[in-house]
């Protein structure tokens, strides 16, 4: 897809990455940029297709009776539905849960495969809708999170170049070579945002992970904050841009950068209309031990934050999130 323009009111500030770009280098100094002042960018021509025809599935399974959602509630591997107000992101400003409801979908696996080296937390089987109900349904998901996951290793190259490791530094054995990679459905009520009485579709946060590509439906709500620690707050919208994907750095990238590069505040403001995205969450395997990179501390810039285990992480800021 062509590129808007810088001056594009789409563009709103933040990069675009063309990832049929043959020029690497300059797609990674153009990203490195982006991860330097917003942690949050558009990538184009990322070879995903049909991505319509996911977001028609998705409406088909969150049309269904909560009866029938329930059957496939998220279980302790974090596969399954998340019902509406499930999720809290903002406890201290929010005076209920989120108004949105999801799915998360993993890589599939066996529970025998999951359990090889004993059990492992988001290792196992997915649940799915009966096949009676959404003929066809698993199979489109399964086909999306395979070509989101090729697009979101092509981005993790560039990443590596941008902090001026080998390209395929965060592919090798033990650190994103098996990663815990995510598809979230989410559906977001009709119910207007309300932030001066903590009424939010997704509340303030930073993502947990390394990157997080969201698909969106045109809707717009996304917003970011620049400076978290300014009072007050100041929140810029993030609009939607056709065929492209919304990315954003997540909480271990900057870990591993050493603060470098960002990960930024955002939250969900919505209008009274319906909503749907679908977000994925690209993240280091679960045994990686997430260590300042080398290149990003020095003898005056030592290291920020100590060493910590990829998904032990994850445990604690989720079990922070969710009623259960």
């Amino acid at each position: 897809m062509p590129i808007p323009s810088a001056d594009s009111p789409a563009a709103a500030g933040l990069a675009f990455i063309d990832l049929s770009c043959g020029d690497l280098h300059y797609m990674a100094s153009v990203l490195r940029k982006a991860c330097l002042d917003s942690g949050f960018f558009y990538v184009v021509n990322h070879g995903v297709e049909d991505i319509e025809h996911v977001f028609a599935e998705s409406k088909r399974f969150f049309v269904l009776s909560t009866e029938e959602k329930m059957k496939v509630v998220r279980n302790k591997k974090n596969r399954g539905y998340t019902p509406f107000q499930d999720e809290m992101l903002d406890p201290l400003k929010q005076t209920k849960g989120d108004c949105k409801e999801g799915f998360y979908i993993g890589p599939e696996m066996k529970e025998e495969e999951s359990d090889i080296w004993g059990p492992k937390p988001f290792h196992g089987p997915n649940q799915w809708p009966s096949k009676d109900l959404l003929p066809g349904w698993r199979e489109t998901m399964e086909k999306y999170h395979e070509q989101v996951l090729l697009a979101g290793r092509k981005i993790i190259r560039l990443l590596a170049l941008a902090l001026n490791l080998d390209m395929t530094y965060f592919e090798q054995p033990g650190v994103m070579d098996s990663p815990m990679a995510y598809v979230r459905l989410l559906h977001y009520s009709g119910e207007a945002s309300n932030p001066e009485k903590g009424v939010y579709g997704a509340g303030a946060h930073s993502d947990y992970g390394m990157i997080t590509l969201l698909a969106t439906d045109g809707v717009a709500g996304l917003q970011i904050c620049m400076d978290k620690d300014a009072s007050p707050q100041e929140w810029e919208d993030v609009q939607p841009v056709k065929g492209a994907f919304i990315v954003n750095l997540g909480d271990m990238l900057e870990r591993w950068s050493n603060g470098l590069f960002r990960s930024t505040l955002h939250r969900v403001v919505l209008t009274g209309e319906e909503r749907y995205s679908i977000a994925f969450f690209l993240d280091p395997n679960f045994d990686c031990l997430v260590e300042c990179l080398p290149a990003c501390c020095s003898y005056s810039n030592p290291p920020r934050f100590p060493p910590i285990t990829s998904g032990h992480y994850l445990i604690e800021r989720y079990k922070l999130s969710y009623k259960n």
